[in-house]
């Protein structure tokens, strides 16, 4: 049986750190491999909950991206453990593994790009030094391969599309039907890519109803001032970060992601399958998972008045938003669900 090695920049709450903490336990539970998981950076939540499962986590202790006795210890995990595959995410892990495989070439090196943000910049050149010692390349959606090829320089011939995916037994489906104040939610990191802001914005909009926003990170200053400026603050609730998507999907009437580029959107489907009605911004990685008019509402990045129309149209028309909700979960369900993707790992990886 092979020794898989996941390897991952970080595991803190996040959406790739989930992916990789599920296919950890679907791949062990299905007899595929030997599996354990590493990050370069400290454990993080995540770590914890894949200790929890029954799976080794290594914390390689990384104090930066410039650190490179990461490495060194990289190595020495892979020799000590035994490990005769690899599969890195994103970026940083990417790289030190690529590093790692001058020195190991007798272990098969695959690597997971999930992003489509063109910043910063310099991501994207490391990359393309990277991607040559991996055997495959796994993204989850088209956008993913294109940006893989345009800005990465992967071959083609390189590329495997596998869509991440859920348990959609685990989430509980609610039925939304507006009754007095409507409550709208973002879920997610405080980032800029995900232009927050213009949810912000277009809740001064919408009347009769409120916004939960559930996350952490960089941006959450300026989004407090600027919910104190348009004097939202009785509306507009951050409110840190959630233990699940489950606990906050059960708290909104309707999932808003207003990115300018994502790899795929996991709260997507997570939404999707637990009921909840979607409106998003036609942005890559996001149109590879709602099909607007069909799964969802998508309108175009940077757009506030169209946000809030679309929000509006969908609170108020309870025949469109059953229609949506219902060909949503058939989505997830036949194309977004571990019995379809966990296959797809397992062939690509050849376990």
């Amino acid at each position: 049986m092979r020794r898989l090695l996941l390897l991952n920049t970080d595991l803190e709450i996040g959406g790739t750190p989930t992916v990789v903490r599920e296919l950890a336990i679907r791949l062990r539970d299905a007899g595929a491999a030997q599996v354990e998981v590493a990050c370069l950076g400290r454990r993080g939540p995540v770590a914890d909950q894949i200790a929890e499962a029954g799976i080794a986590v290594t914390a390689l202790e990384a104090r930066g991206p410039t650190d490179l006795l990461v490495m060194r210890r990289l190595i020495r995990l892979i020799s000590d453990r035994k490990f005769d595959t690899v599969l890195s995410f994103l970026v940083h892990a990417n790289a030190m593994a690529a590093a790692a495989s001058l020195w190991r070439r007798d272990v098969r090196f695959f690597q997971s790009i999930q992003t489509t943000q063109p910043r910063p910049r310099w991501h994207w050149p490391v990359q393309s030094l990277a991607q040559w010692v991996a055997k495959r390349i796994i993204v989850p959606s088209e956008s993913v391969a294109t940006v893989a090829r345009e800005w990465a320089h992967v071959p083609a011939e390189k590329i495997v599309v596998i869509p991440n995916a859920i348990d959609v037994n685990e989430i509980a489906v609610r039925e939304v039907a507006r009754v007095g104040t409507a409550t709208i939610g973002f879920i997610g990191r405080l980032d800029p890519v995900k232009h927050i802001p213009d949810l912000i914005d277009a809740m001064r909009r919408l009347d009769g109803v409120r916004c939960l926003i559930f996350g952490e990170g960089q941006q959450r200053a300026e989004l407090e001032k600027q919910i104190a400026e348009l004097g939202l603050g009785d509306r507009v609730i951050l409110r840190g970060a959630t233990k699940g998507p489950t606990e906050a999907l059960s708290q909104i009437d309707l999932l808003v992601l207003p990115s300018e580029a994502e790899g795929f959107g996991l709260v997507l489907i997570e939404a999707m399958a637990a009921g909840v009605p979607v409106v998003a911004t036609d942005a890559p990685g996001i149109r590879d998972v709602v099909r607007n008019e069909q799964t969802g509402l998508l309108v175009p990045v940077g757009a506030p008045d169209r946000l809030a129309s679309a929000i509006a149209r969908l609170l108020n028309d309870e025949a469109l938003r059953k229609r949506l909700v219902e060909a949503a979960r058939s989505d997830v369900i036949n194309g977004f669900s571990w019995e379809s993707v966990l296959p797809r790992y397992i062939a690509t990886l050849g376990l």
